[in-house]
């Protein structure tokens, strides 16, 4: 199949009767009779994913192939009804196959030490294995769907292509290393590029151990200006070429400059999206470029309610708290701390959930006690009183003046990078 690319007009983005021409146009010619999808969850609701897996689900199903859906979990937690039913319209919950990360994958092979040793300046010299969900592997499946949001990411430069097969629906070496490597290598050095040193571990597992495999890529670049998704590009392919052209327009649509470092900066995490500060974290990884020495990043959570998305990873964080690279690094080699070398996308979370003491980090919420809050390295402020003085609701994305003071507001840090243009072009 040719690969498939449209690119919207107008900053309204394609409309979905041009996006659902593209996806009936990939499926042409092809002899189907069983199609595992594999969506990103809720967490990625302004993907556009649900629309694109309901457009795939009702076309095959009124076709009579069987249609099974995987949603790329990760170690997030099963999608609710509710959830369910807000992305992906009709397409019947019971369609959905939970992916455990811990149990439910194969072991594909391993990307070779010295590989990894030289794409991270030797900064990590051990092999790292590749697994995903047996599901993918298995051969009754004429068809798998991978659609998902390339968007800056704070592991692996630009999320989603492989990233959603190794990770997505990938087992606890590959995620816990991958991030671990990332922490390693610096997020700095990689948010908003394309060849990083993870991505190309992910590459190398599609190349060795994927490349035999039935795989179709639906790759979108969305923004959501007042909660609305504008698709600007739709890329679909069964290679690494429809990366490479997502790639470029996210970096147009997903990063913003601001022309100086901010002294204070107010993001508001949607409660329906934002539960734990695993998830809420996104407020520092993609501002953290943008914020001035010595600034304040305000935290506007009124969902989050706890600190992991798991029991185990939630017990990780209250132990060891977000208090900076070197600080975990060290906690890292202590032999004592096996439960930390054990969860290394927990200790890369932790590294990457930390200003390094560079600003200061400010949650409100409403379920967790300020006395939590401040166990694990942030400061805690009352949500009610933070949200009247920088009340979402009247706050524009951007600049805004409250009582005499500049502050800088993002309603949704999820679908963005924000850079300090003088500090990036110095």
């Amino acid at each position: 199949m040719n690969d498939i690319y449209r690119i919207a007009n107008t900053e309204t983005g394609l409309t979905q009767e041009e996006i659902k021409s593209a996806l009936l146009a990939s499926l042409e010619g092809r002899t189907l009779k069983k199609v595992l999808i594999l969506p990103p969850d809720f967490t990625r609701f302004h993907s556009g994913a649900g629309f694109i897996t309901n457009v795939y689900y009702h076309a095959l199903t009124d076709a009579g192939v069987q249609v099974d859906i995987l949603p790329a979990l990760g170690t997030h937690v099963k999608m609710t009804k509710e959830q369910w039913d807000a992305m992906f319209g009709d397409v019947p919950y019971e369609r959905m196959i939970v992916h455990n990360w811990r149990t439910d994958v194969v072991k594909l092979g391993e990307i070779p030490a010295d590989f990894v040793s030289e794409i991270t300046e030797g900064l990590w010299s051990e092999s790292v294995a590749a697994e995903v969900n047996r599901l993918v592997m298995d051969e009754s499946y004429d068809l798998i769907i991978s659609p998902g949001q390339v968007v800056p990411h704070e592991v692996i430069g630009m999320a989603n292509h492989a990233k959603n097969l190794f990770v997505g629906v990938g087992g606890s070496t590959m995620i816990n290393r991958s991030h671990m490597i990332g922490a390693v290598y610096g997020m700095e050095r990689m948010m908003g590029k394309d060849h990083t040193p993870v991505r190309r571990m992910f590459d190398y597992g599609m190349e060795h151990f994927l490349n035999n495999r039935p795989i179709l890529f639906v790759l979108t670049v969305t923004t959501a200006p007042g909660g609305n998704i504008h698709t600007h590009g739709i890329f679909i392919g069964e290679g690494r070429e429809c990366l490479t052209h997502a790639v470029k327009l996210a970096q147009e649509k997903n990063i913003d400059f601001v022309e100086h470092g901010l002294k204070k900066c107010v993001v508001y995490l949607d409660p329906s999206e934002f539960k734990s500060t695993w998830l809420g974290n996104k407020a520092v990884y993609r501002t953290r470029m943008a914020m001035a020495d010595g600034g304040e990043l305000i935290i506007l959570a009124p969902g989050v309610e706890r600190f992991g998305e798991d029991d185990k990873v939630d017990a990780l964080i209250r132990k060891y708290g977000y208090r900076g690279r070197l600080h975990i690094l060290e906690e890292f080699k202590k032999p004592e701390n096996a439960d930390l070398r054990e969860n290394m996308g927990a200790a890369a979370h932790l590294i990457h959930g930390s200003s390094d003491g560079r600003f200061s980090i400010t949650y409100a919420v409403k379920d967790i006690t300020k006395e939590e809050i401040a166990s694990v390295g942030f400061n805690a402020a009352d949500y009610d009183e933070t949200a009247r003085k920088y009340d979402p609701n009247k706050l524009q994305y951007g600049y805004n003046e409250v009582d005499g003071e500049v502050i800088y507001f993002i309603p949704n840090p999820a679908l963005g990078l924000w850079i300090n243009r003088e500090k990036f072009e110095g």
